[in-house]
Protein backbone atom coordinates (compact mmCIF):
# COMPACT_ATOMS: atom_id res chain seq x y z
CA UNK A 1 0.00 0.00 0.00
CA UNK A 2 2.95 2.47 0.57
CA UNK A 3 4.42 1.55 -1.86
CA UNK A 4 1.41 2.28 -4.22
CA UNK A 5 1.23 5.54 -2.19
CA UNK A 6 4.40 6.95 -3.10
CA UNK A 7 4.46 5.78 -6.87
CA UNK A 8 1.24 7.88 -7.13
CA UNK A 9 2.93 10.67 -5.49
CA UNK A 10 6.03 10.63 -8.11
CA UNK A 11 3.69 10.31 -11.43
CA UNK A 12 1.59 13.11 -9.88
CA UNK A 13 4.48 15.55 -9.42
CA UNK A 14 6.14 15.00 -13.04
CA UNK A 15 2.54 15.74 -14.44
CA UNK A 16 2.84 18.83 -12.51
CA UNK A 17 5.99 19.52 -14.08
CA UNK A 18 5.16 18.63 -17.31
CA UNK A 19 2.10 21.16 -16.73
CA UNK A 20 4.38 23.74 -15.84
CA UNK A 21 6.84 23.38 -18.48
CA UNK A 22 3.97 23.02 -21.31
CA UNK A 23 2.78 26.97 -20.29
CA UNK A 24 5.79 28.36 -19.49
CA UNK A 25 6.37 29.51 -23.24
CA UNK A 26 3.01 30.54 -23.14
CA UNK A 27 2.96 32.88 -20.25
CA UNK A 28 6.74 34.20 -21.80
CA UNK A 29 5.34 35.25 -24.89
CA UNK A 30 2.43 37.56 -23.61
CA UNK A 31 2.36 41.20 -25.11
CA UNK A 32 2.39 42.43 -21.83
CA UNK A 33 5.89 41.14 -20.83
CA UNK A 34 8.95 43.09 -20.03
CA UNK A 35 10.28 40.88 -21.98
CA UNK A 36 9.13 41.64 -25.53
CA UNK A 37 9.25 45.40 -24.98
CA UNK A 38 13.17 44.87 -24.35
CA UNK A 39 13.19 42.85 -27.41
CA UNK A 40 11.90 45.30 -29.69
CA UNK A 41 14.48 47.94 -28.61
CA UNK A 42 17.65 45.55 -28.35
CA UNK A 43 20.73 46.95 -31.12
CA UNK A 44 21.83 44.85 -33.47
CA UNK A 45 25.95 44.52 -33.71
CA UNK A 46 26.21 47.64 -35.59
CA UNK A 47 24.50 49.57 -33.02
CA UNK A 48 20.80 49.98 -34.45
CA UNK A 49 17.44 49.00 -33.16
CA UNK A 50 15.84 45.82 -35.85
CA UNK A 51 12.47 47.16 -35.01
CA UNK A 52 10.08 48.65 -37.93
CA UNK A 53 9.07 51.60 -35.86
CA UNK A 54 12.85 52.88 -35.54
CA UNK A 55 13.71 56.18 -37.34
CA UNK A 56 11.87 59.25 -38.53
CA UNK A 57 9.05 58.46 -40.67
CA UNK A 58 7.26 60.96 -42.65
CA UNK A 59 5.01 61.63 -45.35
CA UNK A 60 5.52 63.83 -48.59
CA UNK A 61 3.13 65.27 -51.11
CA UNK A 62 3.68 66.33 -54.31
CA UNK A 63 1.17 68.74 -56.36
CA UNK A 64 1.15 69.37 -60.42
CA UNK A 65 -2.05 71.32 -61.99
CA UNK A 66 -2.40 70.68 -65.59
CA UNK A 67 -4.84 71.33 -68.03
CA UNK A 68 -6.88 68.21 -69.05
CA UNK A 69 -6.20 67.55 -73.27
CA UNK A 70 -8.74 65.37 -73.72
CA UNK A 71 -12.48 65.40 -72.92
CA UNK A 72 -14.88 62.42 -72.53
CA UNK A 73 -18.28 62.98 -74.23
CA UNK A 74 -20.86 60.58 -73.01
CA UNK A 75 -23.99 60.68 -75.43
CA UNK A 76 -25.78 58.68 -77.51
CA UNK A 77 -30.17 58.04 -78.67
CA UNK A 78 -33.00 57.10 -77.04
CA UNK A 79 -36.43 56.06 -78.77
CA UNK A 80 -39.34 54.54 -78.00
CA UNK A 81 -42.46 53.11 -80.18
CA UNK A 82 -44.90 50.53 -80.14
CA UNK A 83 -43.08 47.58 -80.90
CA UNK A 84 -39.07 46.54 -80.57
CA UNK A 85 -38.95 46.41 -83.84
CA UNK A 86 -39.93 50.24 -84.57
CA UNK A 87 -37.85 51.49 -81.73
CA UNK A 88 -34.67 49.44 -82.70
CA UNK A 89 -34.94 50.80 -86.39
CA UNK A 90 -35.45 54.32 -85.03
CA UNK A 91 -32.71 54.12 -82.76
CA UNK A 92 -30.59 52.53 -85.11
CA UNK A 93 -31.10 55.15 -87.68
CA UNK A 94 -30.52 58.01 -85.38
CA UNK A 95 -27.13 56.44 -84.33
CA UNK A 96 -25.60 56.39 -87.56
CA UNK A 97 -26.07 60.00 -88.01
CA UNK A 98 -24.81 60.61 -84.49
CA UNK A 99 -21.66 58.21 -85.38
CA UNK A 100 -21.28 60.03 -88.47
CA UNK A 101 -21.21 63.40 -86.80
CA UNK A 102 -18.65 62.45 -84.68
CA UNK A 103 -16.38 61.11 -87.09
CA UNK A 104 -16.86 64.28 -90.01
CA UNK A 105 -15.51 66.33 -86.77
CA UNK A 106 -12.45 64.57 -86.12
CA UNK A 107 -13.02 61.59 -83.66
CA UNK A 108 -11.20 58.71 -84.58
CA UNK A 109 -13.11 55.09 -85.20
CA UNK A 110 -11.17 53.67 -81.70
CA UNK A 111 -12.10 56.44 -79.79
CA UNK A 112 -15.64 55.81 -79.62
CA UNK A 113 -16.49 52.92 -78.08
CA UNK A 114 -20.39 51.87 -77.33
CA UNK A 115 -21.11 52.05 -73.28
CA UNK A 116 -24.78 51.09 -72.95
CA UNK A 117 -27.17 49.21 -74.83
CA UNK A 118 -31.03 48.17 -73.68
CA UNK A 119 -35.03 47.97 -74.70
CA UNK A 120 -37.22 47.58 -72.14
CA UNK A 121 -40.82 47.94 -71.80
CA UNK A 122 -42.31 51.01 -71.25
CA UNK A 123 -46.10 50.28 -68.91
CA UNK A 124 -48.70 52.90 -67.62
CA UNK A 125 -50.83 52.66 -64.80
CA UNK A 126 -54.78 52.91 -65.69
CA UNK A 127 -57.28 53.65 -63.45
CA UNK A 128 -54.47 53.12 -60.78
CA UNK A 129 -55.77 49.48 -60.82
CA UNK A 130 -53.57 47.69 -63.34
CA UNK A 131 -50.46 48.31 -65.73
CA UNK A 132 -50.76 48.08 -69.86
CA UNK A 133 -48.34 47.77 -72.04
CA UNK A 134 -47.90 51.17 -74.23
CA UNK A 135 -44.53 50.44 -76.01
CA UNK A 136 -40.83 49.77 -75.95
CA UNK A 137 -37.87 52.00 -75.46
CA UNK A 138 -34.62 51.43 -76.79
CA UNK A 139 -31.40 53.40 -75.25
CA UNK A 140 -27.99 52.95 -76.98
CA UNK A 141 -25.26 54.75 -75.26
CA UNK A 142 -21.47 55.44 -76.46
CA UNK A 143 -18.09 57.48 -75.03
CA UNK A 144 -16.70 59.61 -77.48
CA UNK A 145 -12.68 60.49 -76.85
CA UNK A 146 -12.55 63.98 -77.91
CA UNK A 147 -8.66 64.85 -78.15
CA UNK A 148 -9.01 68.70 -79.46
CA UNK A 149 -10.81 69.70 -76.40
CA UNK A 150 -11.54 73.30 -77.89
CA UNK A 151 -13.81 71.39 -80.59
CA UNK A 152 -15.68 69.65 -77.65
CA UNK A 153 -18.54 72.67 -77.90
CA UNK A 154 -18.97 72.19 -81.90
CA UNK A 155 -18.79 68.67 -81.43
CA UNK A 156 -21.76 68.42 -79.38
CA UNK A 157 -23.58 70.84 -81.86
CA UNK A 158 -23.22 68.42 -84.43
CA UNK A 159 -24.40 65.15 -82.55
CA UNK A 160 -27.30 67.02 -81.08
CA UNK A 161 -28.37 68.25 -84.72
CA UNK A 162 -27.82 64.45 -85.88
CA UNK A 163 -29.81 63.12 -83.68
CA UNK A 164 -32.55 65.63 -82.91
CA UNK A 165 -34.77 64.89 -80.55
CA UNK A 166 -33.42 61.41 -80.50
CA UNK A 167 -30.16 62.67 -78.71
CA UNK A 168 -29.35 61.91 -75.36
CA UNK A 169 -25.83 63.56 -73.59
CA UNK A 170 -24.99 62.60 -70.49
CA UNK A 171 -22.29 64.58 -69.68
CA UNK A 172 -18.53 65.43 -70.38
CA UNK A 173 -16.12 64.98 -68.34
CA UNK A 174 -11.86 66.03 -68.94
CA UNK A 175 -8.84 64.09 -68.11
CA UNK A 176 -4.62 63.52 -69.58
CA UNK A 177 -4.03 61.54 -72.67
CA UNK A 178 -0.68 60.29 -71.31
CA UNK A 179 -0.06 61.72 -67.31
CA UNK A 180 3.08 60.02 -66.55
CA UNK A 181 5.53 62.67 -67.21
CA UNK A 182 3.24 64.63 -64.42
CA UNK A 183 3.85 61.86 -62.53
CA UNK A 184 6.89 62.37 -62.47
CA UNK A 185 6.68 65.71 -61.36
CA UNK A 186 4.69 64.98 -58.62
CA UNK A 187 6.95 62.24 -57.83
CA UNK A 188 10.56 64.43 -57.46
CA UNK A 189 7.89 67.04 -55.35
CA UNK A 190 6.96 64.07 -52.67
CA UNK A 191 10.28 62.95 -52.40
CA UNK A 192 11.92 67.01 -51.59
CA UNK A 193 8.58 67.25 -49.52
CA UNK A 194 9.39 64.47 -47.15
CA UNK A 195 13.26 64.57 -46.98
CA UNK A 196 12.81 68.14 -46.00
CA UNK A 197 10.05 67.26 -43.20
CA UNK A 198 12.91 64.51 -41.47
CA UNK A 199 15.60 66.70 -41.70
CA UNK A 200 13.49 69.46 -39.99
CA UNK A 201 12.25 66.85 -37.41
CA UNK A 202 16.18 65.51 -36.76
CA UNK A 203 17.36 69.17 -36.01
CA UNK A 204 14.31 69.56 -33.77
CA UNK A 205 15.17 66.38 -32.11
CA UNK A 206 19.21 67.58 -31.97
CA UNK A 207 19.65 63.84 -33.91
CA UNK A 208 21.92 63.35 -37.10
CA UNK A 209 19.35 62.07 -40.32
CA UNK A 210 20.49 58.69 -41.92
CA UNK A 211 20.14 57.60 -45.21
CA UNK A 212 16.56 56.36 -46.07
CA UNK A 213 15.33 53.31 -45.57
CA UNK A 214 11.73 52.40 -46.71
CA UNK A 215 9.80 54.56 -49.04
CA UNK A 216 6.15 54.02 -50.08
CA UNK A 217 3.89 55.32 -52.88
CA UNK A 218 0.33 56.22 -53.20
CA UNK A 219 -2.38 58.44 -55.50
CA UNK A 220 -0.88 59.89 -58.75
CA UNK A 221 -4.19 58.97 -60.17
CA UNK A 222 -5.74 61.95 -62.56
CA UNK A 223 -9.15 62.90 -61.51
CA UNK A 224 -11.74 62.85 -64.56
CA UNK A 225 -14.77 65.69 -63.80
CA UNK A 226 -17.36 67.20 -65.51
CA UNK A 227 -17.60 70.97 -66.63
CA UNK A 228 -20.26 72.45 -67.87
CA UNK A 229 -21.07 76.48 -69.27
CA UNK A 230 -24.17 78.02 -69.97
CA UNK A 231 -25.03 81.22 -72.23
CA UNK A 232 -27.38 83.60 -71.74
CA UNK A 233 -29.17 85.68 -75.14
CA UNK A 234 -30.98 85.29 -78.06
CA UNK A 235 -30.96 81.78 -81.00
CA UNK A 236 -29.37 79.02 -80.18
CA UNK A 237 -25.15 79.95 -79.40
CA UNK A 238 -22.53 77.72 -79.78
CA UNK A 239 -22.56 75.30 -77.05
CA UNK A 240 -19.57 76.89 -74.32
CA UNK A 241 -16.99 74.19 -73.10
CA UNK A 242 -14.07 74.91 -70.55
CA UNK A 243 -11.48 71.75 -69.31
CA UNK A 244 -10.38 74.24 -66.72
CA UNK A 245 -7.74 72.86 -64.71
CA UNK A 246 -7.02 69.79 -62.43
CA UNK A 247 -4.74 68.32 -60.13
CA UNK A 248 -2.15 65.59 -59.68
CA UNK A 249 -1.84 64.60 -56.29
CA UNK A 250 1.34 62.17 -55.16
CA UNK A 251 2.10 60.84 -51.90
CA UNK A 252 5.23 59.00 -50.83
CA UNK A 253 5.75 57.88 -47.36
CA UNK A 254 9.48 57.58 -46.25
CA UNK A 255 11.63 56.28 -43.00
CA UNK A 256 14.74 57.68 -42.53
CA UNK A 257 17.91 55.65 -40.04
CA UNK A 258 18.73 58.12 -37.02
CA UNK A 259 22.57 58.63 -36.74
Amino acid sequence: MRKSRLLALVIGVALLGAVGLAFAPLASASPSTPAEATLQSVPNSEGHCNSQFTGIWVTGQGKVTVVPDVAILSLGVEAQALTVQQAMAEAATAMERVIAALRASGVAERDIQTQWFNIYPVRRWVDDEREVLIGYRVTNMVSAKIRDVEATGSIIDRVAEAGGDLTRIHGVSFTLDDPSRYHNEARAKAIADAQARAQHLASLAGVDLGRPFYISESGGFVPIYRDYAMMEGGGIPPTPISPGETEITLTVQMAFAIE
